[in-house]
């Protein structure tokens, strides 16, 4: 039987619905044309998405939590079991029922989120506001996760490079989780960029504690304004500097992208967030050539044509059909 589709009368119904729905589809017996009515359901209204998408997602953060939440804190009809007959035993109802008991349980133990948002930024930069007043930039090709628990707010970072603004609240320290690290703060106004699993904090405005490896919280690191951390999947310790004065690594705020004299296997991270495909180096000599320039960041993706005429390099593509660059002497360049 699959669950109720009549449109929902307060937003109780419409979690029950989920939760209802989210077991079901799950279930090996699932029909097309069960899935067919929950397409409809999930497309009626738009908090019928946004709730099964909480849902999805809170189960999903069950799995990471303390063995606090283990198997013996959910009700027995509340583990997911790959037994069509154990479900049909209890019901589908009551195992929704008992889903939304946990989560209840779970967010007032501070266990479970009570809000679960995501926001993407593709081919442009992107303003958003959290639920919580925090304002945050999204620079291209960025994606975050916002959730909501009792006593903390959690950033989830995807990708990208973001500049955040947040809403003061000393009872819910504001944390985003980058890579095997995290940034802290309460109020304040600091960039994260990552790419792979390099991670760069540059704190703008109030303080923040900077921790490379969530797992060791016993490593972590204070910057003050104007400093900035660096951090990597293999590295527990953050390292942190001094920013130096006429550094622009902010300038993408503004669409500008601003190197000065830079190595270039430390531009290209930079450079391929906006392009159609990310930009290879041949070898370290090539690595070790310094750009110093600015672009506009609307003018990104002509940058591969330009480039061998301010530095000595040639273009080829690889097997995959993606642009290497190589050093080349600058007799070779002129011919």
């Amino acid at each position: 039987m699959s669950p109720t589709t009549s449109s929902p009368v307060n937003d109780d119904t419409i979690t029950e619905t989920a939760a209802q729905w989210f077991m079901r589809l799950q279930d090996e017996d699932c029909t097309d044309a069960e899935r067919s009515t929950f397409a409809q359901w999930l497309t009626a209204d738009p908090r019928h998405a946004r709730e099964y998408e909480a849902m999805r997602a809170t189960w999903q953060a069950c799995d990471g939590l303390t063995p606090a939440l283990g198997p013996s804190a959910i009700p027995a009809t509340a583990r997911p079991s790959g037994s069509r007959g154990y479900r049909r035993a209890f019901g589908l109802a009551a195992f929704a029922g008992a889903l939304t008991l946990a989560l209840g349980i779970g967010w007032n133990m501070g266990w479970v989120p009570s809000e679960y948002t995501t926001y993407e930024a593709d081919s442009a930069s992107r303003l958003v506001t959290l639920p919580d007043g925090s304002r945050v930039e999204l620079n291209t090709r960025t994606q975050i996760s916002y959730l909501r628990y009792k006593d903390r707010r959690i950033v989830n970072f995807g990708k990208g490079e973001a500049f955040f603004e947040v809403a003061h609240d000393a009872l819910k320290p504001f944390v985003v989780q980058a890579g095997k690290g995290s940034i802290q703060a309460t109020g304040t106004r600091f960039n994260v960029w990552m790419y792979e699993d390099q991670v760069n904090v540059i704190l703008v405005e109030g303080s923040v504690l900077v921790l490379g490896d969530r797992a060791q919280p016993g490593r972590s690191l204070s910057l003050m304004p104007g400093m900035q951390a660096y951090y990597r999947g293999n590295e527990a310790q953050p390292q942190a500097s001094q920013i130096k004065a006429g550094d622009a690594s902010l300038a993408w705020r503004y669409g500008k992208l601003v190197f000065n004299d830079l190595p270039l296997r430390q531009a290209l991270p930079l450079i391929n967030r906006y392009l159609p495909a990310p930009v290879m180096l041949g070898d370290n000599a090539t690595g070790d050539l310094r750009l110093g320039l600015s672009y506009n960041i609307s003018e990104m993706p002509r940058l591969l044509t330009s480039l061998p005429q301010v530095l000595p390099v040639r273009v080829t593509l690889n097997e995959q059909g993606q642009p290497v660059l190589h050093k080349q002497s600058r007799a070779t360049q002129k011919r």
